[in-house]
């Protein structure tokens, strides 16, 4: 009994919603290495009025939603099926809405340009229809400031990003314009590059925001990469291996998973840190607090320059003596839950399991993708039984 309050007390306290507060991070002085700090997040679920209020401060949105940004995938017959009911709803249901498209030649009709930018069109929800991509591009065309909330559907394909089915947008955007909706921020990094001298490349806010990872790597070289890599300005190592991954909680699951980092539950404030096939098999990955900066510097000794490929996007090469500076962004991705549009209350007596609305996204998806300590017996027995 003990136990089950314990768990109740803390289900509740989960719940709650907290205000993440945000110390700003001191300039890096050039050339040395010195500690960078920034405060870290509270990343807990919220409910979508708060967090809306919350963006509203910095990108000044409003709530109930006035402007939806609709963000594809390549537009299949099934594609252009959706987003075609989905238009015709939010006209019916929300006359006053603005809804807005990429400029890309296959816009939707009835929809205006959107171009992301310091002068864009303020936008309030972001709607996703793809994959767990497709969310990865719709946080990168926010790199300047806050991102809005982001109501994902999926098309069909598997994700950990990809909490309802296209089927369900009725009931999303239900829960989001009735103020039921519940996020989870997702923390981004940003990442700032240096050339030998500790100099900043690129323009003053050139600072690029990753939501699941940046990697280092040795591209086409057949010679291992040497990284000197330095945690608050205090040298940590220096790895020699195929390159490293630093990675968010939810990036945790995506590359850095494959190279054998750590599975991270996306409402942790951290930082992963991953070697990608290290010559030392005592070099293991390490998770870091968000308040830490962790420097990746292409080491004198390096055979060969360094690719850098973020969120999937090749973007820079860096050669030996040139660096790369990575923190917790102060703009993280609120994802509306799958929970949003779930009624309390609805346990079913003798049934296993908890009951809609609070359902925990993240254990389901590990257990249904990643099929998580699931023995060679248990999915037999899942394949004869039926069961999917």
């Amino acid at each position: 009994m003990a136990i089950h309050a314990q768990r109740t007390v803390l289900c509740s306290a989960f719940r709650r919603c907290l205000h993440t507060r945000i110390r700003s991070r001191p300039s890096l002085p050039s050339p040395s290495r010195t500690n960078l700090f920034i405060a870290s997040h509270t990343l807990t679920r919220t409910r979508l009025s708060r967090a809306l209020s919350s963006v509203q401060t910095q990108n000044e949105a409003s709530y109930p939603p006035k402007s939806i940004l609709i963000v594809n995938k390549l537009r299949t017959e099934p594609v252009v099926g959706a987003i075609g009911e989905l238009l015709d709803h939010v006209r019916k249901a929300y006359p006053g809405v603005k809804v807005f498209s990429e400029d890309r030649p296959d816009i939707p009709s009835g929809t205006d340009v959107w171009r992301p930018g310091p002068h864009s069109e303020k936008i309030d929800l972001v709607v996703t229809l793809g994959g767990d991509g497709t969310i990865l591009h719709a946080a990168s065309l926010f790199s300047l400031g806050a991102v809005p909330p982001v109501l994902s559907f999926s098309m069909g394909t598997l994700g950990f990003l990809l909490p309802f089915h296209i089927d369900d947008f009725v009931k999303g955007l239900e829960a989001v314009f009735q103020g039921k909706a519940t996020i989870l921020n997702r923390m981004r990094l940003s990442c700032t590059f240096y050339d030998k001298e500790r100099k900043k490349m690129g323009s003053a806010d050139d600072e690029w925001q990753v939501m699941n990872e940046i990697a280092l790597h040795r591209g086409s070289s057949p010679h291992l990469n040497t990284i000197d890599i330095y945690v608050d300005g205090q040298h940590l190592t220096e790895a020699v291996s195929d390159g490293v991954i630093v990675s968010t909680p939810t990036g945790s699951t995506a590359y850095s998973l494959s190279a054998g980092g750590p599975i991270v539950h996306p409402s942790l404030s951290a930082v992963v840190l991953v070697p990608i096939c290290p010559r030392s098999l005592s070099f293991r990955p390490l998770v870091f607090p968000s308040s830490s900066s962790v420097t990746l510097c292409i080491g004198d000794r390096s055979r060969a320059a360094a690719g850098v490929s973020m969120d999937g996007r090749v973007s820079h090469v860096l050669n030996p003596g040139e660096s790369v500076t990575v923190h917790a962004s102060p703009y993280p991705v609120p994802c509306i839950n799958r929970s949003s549009i779930s009624d309390y209350g609805d346990e079913q007596p003798g049934e296993e399991g908890v009951g809609p609305g609070k359902e925990d996204d993240w254990v389901r998806d590990i257990n249904n993708l990643l099929q998580y300590n699931a023995t060679f017996r248990s999915k037999a027995l899942l394949r004869y039984s039926g069961k999917t």
